[in-house]
């Protein structure tokens, strides 16, 4: 059974790896699934073992701050708060800057992979009514999301799930995180802006205004102002209450979904079912394999040849690596059991989510961005989003570097 377990292990982080698995019409949120599926039916996993597998807290934390940020999309605020952005009669490199911080901060209380969703099909249309070239703008928001979306335990999905594995203080985090994460924004900007060399139109005629148009529902102001109340109250909650995150937050959730407006299909038709699913499947998976023992074993080995995976600077390295190889979340789950250091937790949320800016697979925000500009004519390929993320990474890294540096 234990080789059963570990063959199964393989080909689920194989597919992480891949992004799927060769011959089969899979995704990794497929292929976890497939894998948990397995276990349980070669009863590698009894079924009551593989519910209490996956870790509640963490799904449900992560169900309601999709349904919070869903409430927003569909209130148009994201939207709204765009273009009224981009309208504002600055210079490009100050509107750049804006885009940063806002881009920033909402990801870093609504999920960043909604914000980009709505931000950039936006974004495209009012830089090519300015006449500006999208591709530094997309960039940035695709960057600073990613960033932003670090600087809280509600960020992002592998935030949530260290801040609840590891039980970690919501404000304790904020206040390690929210310094690097300010001077990675500043580094971000000036990178870009470094780049571009005052060189920000757009090669391409402004289209006519007729054919700009956004999926983006209209602004509703009553709908936006309950979104954002609900968020400020949960945060407030976060920061200053004893009461588990999880019930909060689901409290809140079902409170936006008690609407006469907004019916709750729509709603729930904006929750990532499939980050969901992919968070059950790999829990799963990664039970099995510690039922086995050999991750311990495998850890002590290590720790046998000079290699400690709880020493910070090991964790560090290894966190980029992985996330890299097999995408943030399976990495955080993967290391999270090694994670004894007292700031281990806020290093593997900053360098795990720092680390997506990489590549475009790198993070979700990243290919959201793209595919956004593509459907608007704007083509950014690897290596036009690498000249820009590989540098950002590099400094947001250093920059996260010498902070936990000072800090130990």
């Amino acid at each position: 059974m234990t080789a059963t377990i570990v063959t199964i292990f393989t080909l689920v982080y194989l597919g992480m790896i891949l992004g799927g698995l060769p011959l089969l019409q899979l995704d990794r949120t497929g292929v976890a699934l497939l894998g948990a599926i397995a276990l349980i039916g070669l009863d590698a996993v009894s079924l009551p073992q593989a519910v209490a597998a996956v870790h509640l807290p963490t799904v449900i934390l992560l169900f309601s701050f999709m349904v919070v940020s869903a409430q927003m999309r569909l209130g148009g605020f994201y939207g709204w708060a765009t273009r009224g952005m981009a309208a504002l009669p600055v210079s490009p490199p100050r509107l750049l800057g804006l885009l940063i911080v806002m881009s920033g901060a909402l990801s870093a209380v609504f999920s960043n992979d909604i914000v980009c969703l709505a931000m950039a099909p936006v974004l495209v249309q009012a830089c090519l009514q300015r006449q500006l070239n999208p591709v530094p703008f997309l960039l940035g928001l695709a960057c600073a999301s990613n960033i932003g979306s670090a600087a809280t335990l509600i960020g992002n999905p592998q935030n949530i799930l260290i801040g609840q594995t590891l039980q970690l203080s919501f404000a304790g985090y904020l206040l390690q995180a929210i310094v690097p994460v300010l001077l990675g924004l500043a580094a971000c900007w000036a990178i870009i802006v470094w780049q571009t060399r005052g060189d920000w139109a757009s090669t391409a005629a402004a289209p006519p205004a007729a054919e700009l148009r956004s999926d983006e529902p209209p602004l509703d102001r009553w709908q936006s102002v309950k979104g954002l109340a609900v968020a400020g109250v949960l945060l407030a909650l976060f920061l200053f209450s004893p009461l588990p995150h999880e019930q909060v937050a689901l409290a809140g959730a079902g409170l936006l979904l008690m609407s006469r407006k907004l019916h709750s299909a729509r709603m729930l038709g904006l929750v990532d079912w499939e980050v969901l699913v992919l968070f059950a499947g790999l829990f799963i998976v990664n039970h099995a394999l510690q039922g086995t023992g050999l991750p311990a074993e495998a850890v002590s080995w290590l720790a046998a040849q000079g290699v400690r995976l709880s020493e910070p600077w090991t964790l560090f390295g290894t966190t980029f690596v992985l996330s890299n190889i097999i995408s943030n979340v399976p990495a955080v789950m993967l290391l999270l059991p090694v994670a004894s250091h007292a700031l281990a937790g806020s290093m593997l949320a900053l360098v795990s989510t720092l680390a997506g800016n990489l590549l475009i697979v790198g993070s979700i925000a990243n290919i959201l961005v793209v595919d956004a500009a593509a459907r608007h004519g704007v083509r950014i390929d690897w290596r036009r989003h690498a000249r820009t993320g590989v540098p950002v990474t590099l400094a947001t890294l250093l920059i996260c570097a010498l902070y936990f540096a000072i800090r130990l």
